[in-house]
């Protein structure tokens, strides 16, 4: 079954001693979520395995997993194990199992587990059966081929998650999910540690749920895609098997333009109603003063909780345009009638009313910020897209609540953003605090977007002693003051920071002119124009809302968010995987594992780990994808162009799906920017290899590195060409393959000059950035994203003299 190998061997008495392991808080071992404690064993060695190992489970039935778990391990090692027998003396994995609890897992369900592995095999001790499911995850995690064979470190693993929910929202609606990816995601959810599945069933572009009471729902508002009943709880019970909840959400009394299609009675204005296809906030609502839409939500909650036999249900709440409440005079009465200020007021009394059927049916509420309100009981959850401010006064109010704000993985952002997204609300550590010795300087600014209002607000940087420190802040209006970080100038008159917001990170390069800026604000990695002037003071900003410590602990956990605007089941693993593990581990492991460059080295282990192991489909929908686009199986010209590419990040796609007439729910979703993941790790790599150059000019590795990718991309481009050509999806992109080129040869010849210490005059500098800047436009929704780290090696260049 497996022998032992020892190596460094340390002495410690009889028994086996454990040592701390070193890179804390994460060290380099391929786990991710990264556990609560780790430790090796002092007395080093290794478990290795072999195709007889074995599995026996003690406590609780947990066969059928025995099973799932010896096929996945014969696909990791590419073994066919041999046949277990039922009573195994010394099994290879041990599980000890304290207390046999109900199978369907609830949200207080204990998760904690103990791992050991020594010479004598591997022993997993788990309170319940959800502790063994999570700590198989990381034994699974463990086993992994290396140069001597397949094996394990002698180590111990304390584990528990730092949050009770751990969610993920799939959104059937706006596309509907087959039901075979909704499964898929499940096996990724629990090799991710993730607990609860939020199932978003209904919107306005769908209703998916097949109701027994109501069928013109699924009949009239669905296409015909929609779930059956049996197949809703075989979703169920499957996510039961791996621990997960299924919370179903009937979007309630707003995003109900499918309900008005089925049953325009319930709605606040007559219709006529057809099925909605475009997307955005619509004004199909129900009407809160008709006893008949009661009576509808009261058998529609009876049928979601026959299915789902989970204590909470959500009921959305969010986004509700009141247009139609206002232009009805029966509803304005009511209004007066039940002294009901304003449509707020008047959702809360809806609300109120449901939250009374829901207990009837033994359900819990849950929903989106807009729920929020003093009239509601304090046992409903409220999920918030709104922020850390808006968490924090719902915990401040003594309700609890959920984040998904910065867990939107639908937006392509890094996966560095979502990890560095705490789910706690942080204040800002004194950063605006101003001494006598400070200098400060206050600038306003005006950023147009290309759908929606302009995001306005002030920064201040902030010179400290002698001016040797910067720090500053940003003041977007109406929101919480933002701490900045990484300032740098990059002459006496341009400068460029960062900063994380509601729409990704954001990273400024301004120009100051006597008392106007103007630059352009990088929005992940898309440039948005923005102009300013200086302020006399520095403004007054509205201070973040951090809770109490006691408070704190109403914020229970987070979910990250998969919207189905730009998603479709064949793309849909590409943009959930493996970014999801970021989210996962924020939410499971401890506050103080958050270095950077440590994740994504665990994270790039974890990708190929969870395809072998758990099935995610990132890669092989990337590859269909390349191979629908190219007619042929022949992708690796397509392959090489993608490593220098991003998709426009933050909602910049959705915006110019808007603005050309496409945002619908039939724009097809064949660019190449929807096979793309949401960052080029090449890029990231070559931004590292860029850093060391410049940190020092004689690292010859870095500079070959450097050199081999560019002229890879270089080369590609008679390759890649024809493809380009011989698609009409894939026309839109020839400028930005002739845009490659040129940078690739760019990216040479800044590369070597760095290298030689040499320097350019400040005419070539211009040239040479205005290329830089042409380059980095968006076209056919992708961006060239090794802009950024050519323009990093051109700022390093000297000025010659001349």
């Amino acid at each position: 079954m497996f022998r032992t190998a020892r190596y460094a061997v340390l002495l410690c008495g009889a028994a086996m001693c454990f040592s701390a392991l070193a890179a804390a808080p994460a060290g380099e071992l391929s786990l991710m979520p990264w556990p609560k404690q780790v430790q090796y064993a002092s007395q080093a060695g290794r478990l290795e395995l072999n195709n007889g190992i074995t599995i026996n489970v003690e406590g609780d039935q947990l066969d059928e997993m025995v099973t799932r778990w010896r096929h996945r391990i014969a696909l990791q090692t590419g073994w066919t194990l041999q046949p277990q027998s039922a009573n195994v003396a010394r099994p290879t994995i041990w599980i000890d199992i304290a207390q046999k609890v109900d199978p369907f897992p609830k949200e207080d369900s204990d998760e904690s587990y103990r791992l050991s592995v020594s010479a004598q095999g591997i022993k997993l001790n788990a309170a319940t059966r959800f502790g063994a499911l999570r700590g198989m995850e990381t034994v699974l995690q463990l086993i992994r081929p290396d140069a001597n064979g397949v094996s394990i470190p002698w180590l111990t693993i304390e584990d528990s998650p730092r949050f009770a929910w751990r969610g993920l929202l799939l959104d059937s609606a706006r596309h509907f999910l087959p039901v075979s990816t909704i499964m898929r995601q499940l096996d990724g959810m629990a090799a991710a540690k993730f607990n609860v599945l939020h199932w978003h069933l209904t919107d306005d572009q769908g209703w998916r749920f097949a109701s027994a009471h109501y069928p013109r729902l699924q009949h009239m508002a669905s296409d015909d895609l929609f779930y059956t009943q049996a197949q809703m709880r075989e979703v169920v019970r499957y996510a039961a098997r791996l621990g997960i909840r299924v919370v179903p959400e009937i979007d309630l009394p707003g995003h109900a333009s499918a309900i008005a299609v089925a049953y325009p009675e319930l709605m606040s204005a007559p219709g006529p109603y057809q099925m909605e296809r475009r997307w955005g906030v619509l004004k199909p609502v129900l009407d809160p003063t008709n006893e008949a839409v009661y009576q509808f939500v009261d058998t529609l909650v009876g049928e979601v909780a026959a299915i789902f036999p989970d204590s909470y249900m959500h009921i959305g709440g969010d986004e509700v345009d009141d247009t139609h409440w206002k232009e009805n005079p029966r509803i304005q009465q009511f209004m007066q009638e039940k002294n009901l200020a304003d449509s707020r007021a008047l959702q809360a009394w809806f609300n109120q009313r449901l939250e009374t059927i829901l207990e009837k049916h033994h359900r819990r509420m849950v929903g989106w910020d807009e729920i929020f309100h003093p009239s509601l009981p304090k046992n409903i959850l409220i999920q918030s897209w709104q922020g850390q401010d808006a968490l924090g006064n719902i915990a401040n109010a003594d309700y609890r609540g959920i984040l998904s704000t910065g867990f939107y993985l639908d937006q392509p952002q890094s996966a560095a953003y979502h990890y560095r997204n705490e789910v706690w609300p942080q204040g800002l550590n004194g950063v605006d605090n101003l001494t006598p010795q400070d200098k400060a300087q206050s600038w306003s600014f005006t950023m147009p977007r290309l759908k929606g209002s302009a995001v306005e607000g002030s920064f201040t940087l902030i010179a400290g002693h002698e001016q040797q420190t910067w720090r500053g802040f940003v003041d977007f209006n109406g929101k919480s003051r933002r701490a900045v970080r990484n300032i740098s100038w990059i002459n006496d008159n341009q400068v460029t920071f960062s900063v994380d917001t509601w729409m990704g990170e954001v990273r400024p390069v301004l120009t100051f002119s006597n008392e106007t800026l103007s630059g352009y604000f990088l929005v992940g990695n898309v440039r948005y124009p923005v102009s300013g002037k200086k302020q006399a003071a520095v403004p007054k900003g509205i201070a973040p809302t951090v809770p109490s410590e006691a408070q704190m602990a109403n914020i229970i956990g987070g979910e990250a968010a998969l919207w189905a605007e730009n998603v479709v089941g064949s793309v849909l693993d590409i943009k959930l995987w493996p970014r999801a593990f970021t989210v996962a581990e924020r939410l499971w492991s401890a506050k103080d594992v958050n270095n950077e460059d440590n994740m994504y080295q665990r994270m790039q282990r974890i990708d190929a780990w969870s395809t072998i192991s758990a099935g995610t489909q990132q890669h092989g929908q990337a590859l269909s994808h390349m191979m629908r686009l190219t007619g042929t199986g022949d992708v690796l010209a397509l392959q090489i162009l993608a490593q220098a590419l991003e998709p426009a990040q933050y909602y910049t796609r959705h915006h110019l799906k808007y603005q050309a007439g496409n945002y619908h729910q039939f724009e097809p979703l064949n660019r190449m920017a929807d096979g793309l993941a949401p960052e080029s790790m090449t890029v990231r790599q070559i931004d590292k290899w860029v850093d060391r150059l410049i940190a020092d000019r004689e690292d010859r590795n870095s500079e070959l590195a450097l050199q081999h990718v560019l002229i890879r991309w270089r080369d590609n481009v008679k390759d890649v060409m024809p493809l380009i050509e011989n698609n009409y999806v894939l026309k839109p992109l020839k400028p930005v393959v002739e845009d490659v080129n040129r940078l690739s040869e760019l990216g040479l010849r800044l590369a070597g000059l760095v290298a030689r210490g040499e320097s350019i005059d400040d005419r070539q500098r211009q040239a040479w950035q205005r290329e830089l800047d042409a380059a980095a436009q968006v076209r056919d929704e992708v961006v060239i994203a090794v802009v950024y780290p050519l323009e990093k090696l051109l700022r390093a260049i000297g000025r010659s003299s001349n």
